[in-house]
């Protein structure tokens, strides 16, 4: 990345169409999970105006109520609109099965490459515009949920963009919100209200200056949202899901995926490898990329990149990592206790932006910091 310029990640309300349908399906997989914690679930959702369609393969003694749960958490975002439900599912191919299964342990359910990623410039050790537009779209949702802007509806978008001096936030150079709205609403009373209630709380640590554009419903109206309006689909929200776009990311969606589908276990093992590197000071910046073969247990890549911030040399800190972490399916699934039912809670505002989720935890940091000084003595 370059050490002066403009960088800018976006958010959407747990209402947008996209991030509904990511919901669905983890709380379809969560279902699954409660009663059979080995259940193989690959959910996709699709929805528009007057119809929602699940399909996908599932695994499990215990078929859940996908229509109960789909109805339950389009109420649960904020809407009342009838919906025809269609679900479509089937079980697990025998052939991914028995890869799977058949490995020394588990073998990944698919191939692939995962990326993590952590740096020093906020608390969470995301990039400040990851974290700034999060913030604004949760401010957003509270701000209809509590009252506070009545004339809110629950489909909604922001952008921020931050400028960067030597590498670090330095000023938000720019904040876009588009929030949906009822049909009476005052456009322009709505626009102080979320400059009031959702973004200056939300650039509360890196306030807006005379400089800073502020743009709330820069088309003008927005009164017609969710599914009447776009079509969503899960998956495709997923710079939202992890870092902006501001680090890379392998392509595979998370949501509605059991953790032996390496596209989610492996994205977070990699987040968690990361975030304990820059806490235990190994480096103030840092990259971890996975990569594996469908049946195999073991990754066929480990990469560490710290962009010249390492205390050690990335092979070094590799070294370690292989040492400290099992990157093994059933290992990513034991360490970050994957086979619970705990993915939808963590599904909106970015999969790394909560603080309890077990692949947000640094309990590695003392292992972690022993290991590198063990491996660069081995490498002398």
């Amino acid at each position: 990345m370059k050490d002066n310029c403009i960088r800018t990640a976006e958010s959407v309300t747990k209402g947008h169409p996209d991030k509904l349908c990511d919901t669905i399906a983890d709380r379809v997989l969560d279902a699954c999970l409660e009663h059979e914690p080995t259940a193989r679930v690959a959910c996709e959702v699709m929805a528009t105006a007057g119809k929602i369609i699940a399909a996908g393969e599932i695994s499990a003694w215990v078929m859940p109520d996908i229509p109960a749960i789909i109805g339950k958490t389009v109420r649960d975002a904020g809407y009342r609109t009838d919906y025809e439900i269609e679900a479509i599912t089937h079980g697990q191919s025998p052939d991914i099965s028995h890869a799977v299964e058949s490995a020394r342990d588990i073998g990944a359910g698919d191939q692939g490459i995962m990326y993590g990623y952590a740096c020093d410039e906020t608390e969470q050790l995301l990039p400040m515009p990851v974290v700034l537009a999060h913030q604004m779209t949760q401010l957003l949702t509270d701000a209809r949920e509590t009252g506070i802007i009545p004339e809110l509806l629950p489909d909604g978008k922001s952008q921020v963009s931050v400028e960067y001096e030597n590498g670090m936030p330095k000023r938000v150079s720019a904040v876009v919100v588009s929030c949906q709205h009822r049909a009476d609403a005052d456009l322009e009373k709505l626009r102080r209200a979320v400059k009031d209630f959702v973004i200056h709380p939300a650039l509360w640590d890196i306030p807006a200056d005379n400089d800073t554009q502020i743009l709330i419903n820069p088309s003008g109206r927005f009164v017609l949202g969710g599914f009447e309006a776009d079509t969503g689909l899960t998956g495709r929200k997923l710079m939202v899901d992890t870092y902006g776009g501001l680090a890379p990311h392998g392509g595979g969606a998370l949501s509605g995926k059991d953790a032996t589908k390496v596209d989610r276990s492996g994205a977070y093992m990699a987040r968690y490898i990361a975030k304990n590197i820059v806490t235990a000071g190994l480096a103030s910046r840092c990259t971890v990329a996975l990569a594996y073969a469908i049946g195999r247990a073991e990754p066929v890549m480990v990469d560490i990149d710290t962009h010249c911030t390492g205390v050690y040399s990335d092979a070094v800190i590799e070294r370690a990592v292989r040492e400290v972490f099992d990157l093994t399916p059933a290992g990513m699934i034991r360490t970050l206790g994957l086979n619970r039912p705990i993915f939808a809670q963590y599904c909106n505002y970015g999969h790394f932006t909560h603080a309890d989720a077990p692949w947000e935890q640094t309990d590695c940091v003392p292992m972690l910091a022993a290991a590198c000084v063990f491996a660069e003595r081995e490498t002398r």
